[in-house]
């Protein structure tokens, strides 16, 4: 380092100090920074300032002394000498020197320090990614910055993060996370975010898709529909991924046309399909069974459904027997119609749902006696016969 000779013969007696100590500055990659040394009776003596690691001169009173470009100095108010670094880098972070050449010197030191935004590194941080459903996955994110930058994971949909243990959190901290056997819930976009205070702050977005089988629910296997019932729904739900073929089937295989008497609708969400087969007018031939079938790479999978034939005449029937003249007997002090079945509402019209189609696996028939009536015991029992010979022929 120079001496204090080397640098300056002031060749007059003073007494020169420093007013207030230099304030240490921080400043961001690519800005300017400022260090401030104020100096009081001065007199001939001279400032200069130093870069204390290197033990570089930089300037001496106004004269710029380093060749580094981005280095200037100011001198106001005949005391102050402010030096400036422009386009700061992180190779400026560190101790400066203000010195004044008396003898014994006197000096004193200021810190810069150099702040960096975060920065996300493509390399090791995770790309997208497939995976098999039953898998373990770990997902990392790495950051660099200064001060580090603290690394925060949440999902694009705001939909919870399932960690280890069966824990759900809306977002974690840290720069990886396992899920332990992925499955289809797990899918979809997560955001890993790196903040450090100084911005912007970054994110990278990774995208995680789980691939499986495809897989079919059927919710109403049998359905019952008359000849000449319009617009009548068949309908299966599938999940798959990569994303299925789907199509129906008849009895014998052959797949169901899109026609003047057949429409098919595929109602997509993500990995879920609903599959639905609308039959504009049920006829003769369109009895039996239809299958919903979904395949792609990973396999293939298929739900049945049996359309079975409600005899018209049965409706007519049930139609027939609400309409007839009810008379009335009595028995004790209470009045019932002498063609009543006691039941309650509910129940007649459930009987009149499983006529037009309802599906016989979530009906129940249920009827009630108040009284026994002796003209009307034989139209009872007929009643219930013909539901039952009409349940079994259909099955």
């Amino acid at each position: 380092m120079p001496t204090q000779g080397s640098i300056i013969q002031p060749g007059i007696l003073a007494d020169p100090k420093f007013s207030a100590p230099i304030q240490n500055a921080t400043a961001p990659v690519g800005r300017e920074a400022v260090l401030t040394c104020v100096v009081q009776d001065l007199a001939l003596y001279k400032v200069a300032w130093l870069r204390v690691d290197t033990q570089t001169i930089l300037t001496i009173q106004k004269h710029v002394i380093t060749k580094n470009h981005r280095v200037s100095i100011t001198y106001s108010e005949k005391n102050t000498w402010q030096l400036k670094i422009k386009d700061i880098r992180e190779s400026d972070r560190g101790f400066y020197m203000c010195q004044i050449n008396t003898d014994p010197m006197k000096s004193q030191m200021g810190y810069l320090d150099v702040v960096v935004p975060p920065d996300i590194l493509d390399y090791p941080t995770s790309t997208d990614m497939v995976v098999t459903e039953g898998s373990n996955v770990t997902l990392k994110c790495v950051a660099t910055g200064s001060p580090t930058p603290t690394i925060t994971w949440r999902r694009e949909g705001g939909e919870p993060i399932s960690l280890p243990g069966g824990v759900e959190v809306l977002s974690m901290d840290g720069s990886s996370f396992t899920i332990p056997r992925v499955n289809r819930l797990h899918m979809g976009a997560y955001l890993c975010i790196a903040s450090n205070g100084w911005p912007p702050t970054v994110s990278k977005r990774v995208m995680l898709i789980v691939h499986f089988p495809p897989m079919i629910w059927v919710q109403n296997q049998l359905v019952g529909a008359y000849e000449e019932q319009r617009m009548l729904v068949l309908e299966c739900q599938s999940e798959a991924y990569p994303k299925s073929i789907n199509y129906w089937t008849k009895d014998r295989g052959e797949i169901v046309p899109q026609s003047e008497k057949y429409e098919t609708m595929l109602v997509d969400n993500a990995y879920k399909v609903a599959m639905k087969l609308l039959v504009k007018k049920v006829g003769p031939t369109d009895f039996g069974s239809y299958k919903c079938v979904a395949k792609n790479s990973l396999g293939e999978t298929d739900g049945t459904i049996k359309l079975y034939r409600i005899p018209p005449n049965t409706v007519n029937a049930i139609e027939s027997s609400e309409k007839r003249p009810r008379g009335k007997v009595r028995k004790g002090g209470n009045s019932y119609d002498s063609n009543d079945i006691v039941d309650d509402p509910e129940s007649l019209s459930k009987r009149k749902e499983l006529m037009v189609g309802e599906h016989v696996e979530h009906y129940e028939v249920s009827l009630s006696f108040s009284v026994e009536l002796n003209g009307s015991s034989s139209l009872v029992f007929v009643t219930v016969i013909l539901y039952n010979v009409i349940l079994l022929n259909n099955l």
